[in-house]
């Protein structure tokens, strides 16, 4: 009896060698559409097509080709089955024991910039997910390839023999790899689909899907996560926005460090360097050169930035590289490096320098974040507000200079882990309190950071991502120094904190729009 193999690929590499192992060392007949037919048959292989075997030809422009009783009977048959066994030869159903299918290209379709809706639905496979699936689900008996990589394993398994272990369980391992591929092109075809529609999902009344389908394929497997016991990898097109110029392979903590950043320093325009510590900005500033924003930066707090990140919005040069080599960090992140730069960080092997390829601003419209049973999804926080609509709500206005630091501290405050409290001057940081459990700790904190680094908070403002519950962190703040405040209001208690603004001559604007970030 023939042993049939049906080949029908969209990536050929590696194809022609595995077909001629199939052939000449197993005993296999190919069977094969289009293009991978002709291929097969170039390169002198006996192959016979499809259509030839069904007796049915292709037709529709190849739309419809191997949806044929003769194709997937014989996936599908259960060699155990006398009944199933007898059908087949009643029909004349040849069995299919090996199957290579790789699917349309349609992910990388829809990824070429201004592609046609037309292009797009034509490059949705649907002979390929079928042939897939009826194999996988047979495959006790049939052996399922959908990824080139595959191709080696396969026939070291076919040379241990039908019924061998090592048969049988790379086929149950192909079989998951075949599910989680057609999952993820579904879900990838509904994502785009579900992008392109006309007409709002109705179900949708928060603006999100009303079903959420997530498809990523693994990036790269990542030494651990948070901690050494966590296990850990990366999914999705990182690696698409950045290029990593130097140093040791990316961590999860550097990954989650990296976003941070980028999300951070895509607030500013001008010269703007950044130093975080665990996704907070612990340091940053603006300034007519990153050199000066630097020093400005790095005065917030000269502790916390070891073993942290820096990222900067314009070109690295040597003058900044000489100053940032001089203390232990675990990531660069700019959108160029000079040369002279490159060559003072090289003497760093460990440290990780990266480029952020699409600049310095990172797009992603929603944040996902997973919850027991499920998944968190949120737009998101791309806003600061409307500036134009923020209300002064003290007896004294700000100054110039005030609203100037008031509003570069209300861009930073907002990518600082609740609660938070920013204080500064100018474009400067001066201190920084993040993630306590009572506002006024952080304002606590972050003034002690500042007496730390020897800043002076006489004049500065303060910034609170979130509502003054209460009037004690603002007291704290004038108390350390602050003259002006900034904070989207909203307490039952607002008539009690504009009293103590009032009552210590601050200013205070009430923006109306809260940043949470937890």
């Amino acid at each position: 009896m023939a042993k049939y193999a049906l080949l029908s690929v969209s990536d050929k590499q590696g194809l022609v060698e595995f077909a001629a192992a199939l052939v000449r060392s197993h005993g296999y007949t190919l069977l094969s559409t289009g293009g991978t037919a002709k291929l097969l048959a170039e390169k002198g292989l006996p192959v016979t097509e499809v259509g030839n075997h069904t007796g049915f030809p292709e037709i529709m422009e190849g739309r419809v080709k191997t949806l044929h009783p003769k194709i997937h009977g014989g996936l599908l048959c259960r060699r155990d089955k006398p009944e199933h066994l007898a059908q087949a030869r009643a029909n004349q159903i040849e069995l299919i024991d090996l199957v290579v299918v790789n699917l349309y290209p349609f992910e990388a379709t829809v990824a070429k910039p201004n592609v046609e809706f037309e292009e797009a639905i034509e490059n949705i496979d649907i002979g390929g997910p079928s042939m897939l699936r009826s194999a996988a689900k047979n495959h006790v008996s049939v052996t399922v390839v959908c990824d080139p990589a595959d191709y080696p394993s396969v026939l070291t398994a076919l040379t241990a023999g039908e019924g061998s272990e090592a048969l049988n369980g790379l086929r149950r391992r192909l079989a998951l790899k075949v599910f989680q591929r057609t999952a993820s092109y579904d879900a990838a075809i509904a994502s785009y689909l579900a992008a392109q529609a006309d007409e709002p999902d109705l179900e949708a009344l928060s603006g999100l899907p009303s079903t959420l389908s997530l498809s990523w394929k693994k990036a790269q497997n990542l030494r651990y996560g948070e901690n050494p016991h966590q296990h850990a990898a990366l999914y999705g097109t990182f690696h698409n926005h950045y290029e990593q110029l130097q140093g040791k392979e990316l961590s999860y903590n550097n990954i989650l460090d990296i976003t941070a950043a980028t999300y951070l320093i895509g607030e500013f325009e001008r010269p703007t360097v950044a130093i975080l510590k665990h996704t907070n900005p612990c340091g940053v500033a603006s300034s007519d050169t990153l050199l000066e924003a630097w020093d400005k930066a790095y005065a917030t707090d000269r502790q916390a930035p070891f073993g942290g990140i820096i990222i900067v919005n314009a070109t690295l040069d040597a003058d900044l590289a000489k100053l940032i080599a001089e203390i232990f960090t675990e990531v660069i992140i700019a959108p160029r490096f000079t040369a002279e730069a490159l060559a003072i960080f090289s003497k760093k092997k460990n440290l990780r320098l990266m480029i952020a390829k699409a600049g310095m601003g990172a797009d992603a419209l929603q944040e996902i974040r997973s919850v027991v049973g499920g998944v968190l999804v949120q737009d998101r926080d791309r806003t600061l507000g409307n500036v134009r609509e923020f209300k002064v709500v003290t007896q004294r206005q700000p100054t110039t200079d005030e609203w100037s630091a008031m509003l570069f501290g209300w861009k930073v405050g907002k990518h600082v882990k609740s609660n938070s409290i920013v204080y500064c001057r100018g474009e400067q940081t001066l201190g920084v309190g993040a993630g306590q459990m009572a506002r006024v700790d952080s304002s606590r904190i972050a003034v002690w950071k500042a007496g730390e680094a020897g800043l002076d908070l006489r004049g500065s403002v303060v910034a609170s991502e979130a509502l003054f519950p209460f009037a004690d962190g603002l007291i704290a703040a004038a108390e350390a120094g602050a003259t002006c405040a900034i904070q989207p209001g909203g307490s039952v208690r607002d008539a009690e904190v504009i009293a103590a603004a009032d009552a210590r001559g601050m200013a205070m604007v009430f923006t109306s729009s809260r940043h949470f970030k937890h």
